[in-house]
């Protein structure tokens, strides 16, 4: 088992041995522990799970989505990138322009009922078309309200200033490398009711020691099985592309995670996966010399890249 796995799967263990069975904003359930911490040393390769597939271009996307201060999932869904759709389909089916057919409850209902199911594919795959096609539809049913890209790129000051938190730490990173204030936050109380989603990882601290750049995410509740392949990935991708803007050694991403749960819909499938051994991690290209805020999907390959099947779990929205 490579060590990126291996981290990984500990954490599956611990939960289905040991979690705390708790109730849960969906009403679905959970198994949980409370405060978890697992390491990746990005000298060993990228930390792309290899014992079910991940997407890397859906982890690259979503980066880059929240890089360019976007909050509208047209961007996303240009390359086919679902992740975030289910939150703005639910504020479009629950408004008053909605007229189709009752979706209420569709997270639970479109796995179990196989006439729903059909019925929920055909309505979402008309939001999508409308989001990707129609301006006004878009700017009002694809934005998810001031979410990551808005609080990374754009926070509001309390006297009407915009703060860039990423070119700021940038720019912190490269003139006062030994600060202890290289932090971003995604999580903003006076905007948490304007946010489709409250942030899951909701701060993040960059350190340098020896010219080279650690990262540590700080993540209030973590979707183990879902989630959680593509926040190690992602924040390992960030880390890369820092390190790589301010010419540093990207050296370890550090995940600590508050409530980190499996949903109990998910446990035959984490089951699975436990049953599965690892292959070799990949390795990480950038093909462009450009800056971090000016890469698309297309500058990066992940090479080596050999992993089990995905495997299919509900979405708990």
């Amino acid at each position: 088992m490579n060590s990126f796995d291996n981290a990984y799967h500990k954490l599956m263990n611990q939960v289905m041995e040991s979690g705390t069975e708790k109730t849960d904003r969906t009403n679905t359930g959970t198994k949980s522990v409370f405060g978890h911490q697992m390491r990746f040393d990005l000298s060993e390769g990228f930390p792309l799970l290899t014992t079910k597939k991940v997407s890397f271009k859906l982890v690259a996307t979503e980066l880059i989505w929240f890089l360019r201060g976007d909050t509208n999932i047209k961007y996303l869904l240009q390359y086919n990138n679902n992740i975030w759709n289910e939150w703005a389909f639910k504020k479009y089916v629950e408004s008053d322009d909605y007229t189709g057919p009752d979706m209420t409850d569709f997270g639970h209902r479109a796995l179990e009922d196989e006439a729903f199911n059909k019925q929920y594919k055909a309505e979402m795959k008309t939001f999508k078309e409308k989001v990707l096609n129609d301006d006004d539809f878009s700017k009002k049913y694809g934005t998810l309200g001031n979410v990551y890209g808005k609080q990374w790129r754009h926070w509001a000051g309390p006297n009407g200033e915009v703060i860039d938190q990423m070119k700021n730490l940038i720019d912190g990173l490269k003139n006062k490398p030994d600060s202890r204030r290289h932090i971003v936050s995604a999580w903003n109380p006076a905007e948490i009711e304007t946010m489709a989603l409250p942030p899951c990882h909701t701060l993040f601290q960059f350190y340098v020691a020896d010219g080279k750049l650690s990262l540590q995410l700080y993540q209030r509740s973590g979707d183990i099985f879902l989630g959680i392949p593509f926040n190690i990935a992602s924040y390992s991708l960030l880390l890369a592309l820092v390190a790589r803007e301010c010419n540093l050694e990207a050296a370890e991403f550090v995940h600590t995670i508050g409530d980190a749960h499996i949903y109990s819909n998910h446990f035959e499938a984490v089951n699975t996966q436990l049953s599965r051994t690892s292959y070799a991690p990949p390795e990480l290209k950038i093909k462009s010399d450009k800056s971090m805020f000016e890469l698309e999907y297309e500058d990066f390959e992940i090479e080596g890249y050999e992993s089990h099947p995905a495997i299919k779990a509900p979405i708990a929205v």
